[in-house]
């Protein structure tokens, strides 16, 4: 039977991508019990890249994708997903490097009910004309700019 060190009441084990195992602190909440704000993503200068805010920004967001048929990627990430939080920054940087594309990041926590079918973060939705046309499961910078490269 495998052991495990002792962790502190302070830290939770997660499991994120892959199976990767590692220590995450506890985010603290407020004196109302609302958990603390969660980073987002900078604006960039193209304005294609945005965060989805909840379920009905989500929902509006795959609306505008079928309608007005603009490519897209968006990245379904977490805010306790080491490998989430690491992709970030080049998801930020490849967004200014494809400005024809749209890149969303929606965080599985904030938008519980339109991604209840992921099962994996990060996991990258790539749309074309309305429709999703690609995924791709986990991290990887290379990886990630060559599936834009690809659909862009």
């Amino acid at each position: 039977m495998p052991s495990f060190p002792l962790l502190s009441p302070n830290w939770f084990l997660f499991v994120c991508g892959f199976g990767e195992l590692w220590e995450k602190e506890v985010v603290k909440m407020g004196e109302g019990g609302e958990k603390a704000e969660r980073g987002k993503l900078p604006v960039n200068e193209q304005g294609n890249l945005m965060t989805a805010t909840g379920d009905e920004n989500l929902k509006d967001i795959f609306h505008t994708i079928r309608i007005t048929k603009t490519p897209a990627v968006i990245n379904y990430g977490a805010s306790w997903c080491r490998v989430c939080n690491q992709i970030l920054p080049t998801f930020w940087e490849l967004s200014k490097k494809f400005p024809k594309l749209s890149f969303v990041y929606a965080d599985i926590d904030e938008c519980p009910e339109t991604t209840q079918n992921i099962r994996y973060t990060p996991t990258f939705h790539f749309y074309r004309d309305g429709e999703r046309v690609d995924e791709m499961f986990g991290g990887g910078d290379e990886r990630l700019h060559d599936r834009l490269w690809l659909h862009s």
